[in-house]
């Protein structure tokens, strides 16, 4: 098994890893969210995962220091246009790539509007090839709490987003 966790003092939440074995943490909002892939979309799947193509063809500006996944890698995607995009500091805490499960989770860093942790893992098995998006998080800032419900709406439209970006890409190969 090839899993890597770092574990960063900056880091803005104590459960650092919670979700690779996907016993979330309480005192967050938690988020689980799984879509089914076309068959035979491992690779191209895994490799959109970890190469950040997934997130930039979802229309997400994501500033990296490597071009790859990997823990320790500094990651700021910015969600929305111009001037009112929303830029959210994280780091990768961990990585697994393996011959049917790839995908990372990174953590929130200070500055990020929210506390917590996100990752996106694809799997293959008897059952098909399957895109999850598992997420724990609470608002680091005023205008966060301000959102309400409307806050954790947006976080489940943008995993539903994410996997029916991933299905697309998946079947253009």
């Amino acid at each position: 098994m090839s899993v890597e966790v770092t574990g960063v003092p900056e880091l803005t939440y104590p459960e650092v890893g919670a979700t690779r074995d996907g016993a979330l943490p309480a005192g967050y909002h938690h988020l689980r969210h799984r879509v089914r892939l076309p068959d035979g979309g491992f690779p191209l799947a895994a490799d959109a995962v970890l190469g950040w193509r997934l997130h930039r063809a979802a229309g997400v500006v994501m500033r990296t220091d490597a071009p790859r996944a990997a823990p320790g890698v500094r990651v700021t995607p910015g969600l929305g246009v111009g001037p009112v995009r929303l830029w959210g500091p994280t780091e990768v805490v961990w990585t697994v790539e393996e011959p049917d499960r790839a995908g990372f989770g990174y953590g929130t860093l200070p500055g990020h509007p929210e506390v917590g942790e996100e990752a996106f893992l694809v799997t293959r098995g008897a059952d098909g090839v399957w895109f999850e998006v598992t997420a724990f998080s609470r608002p680091a800032h005023w205008y966060v709490r301000a959102g309400g419900p409307v806050v954790p709406g947006f976080q489940r439209a943008y995993a539903w987003w994410l996997g029916r970006t991933l299905r697309r890409l998946c079947r253009r190969r």
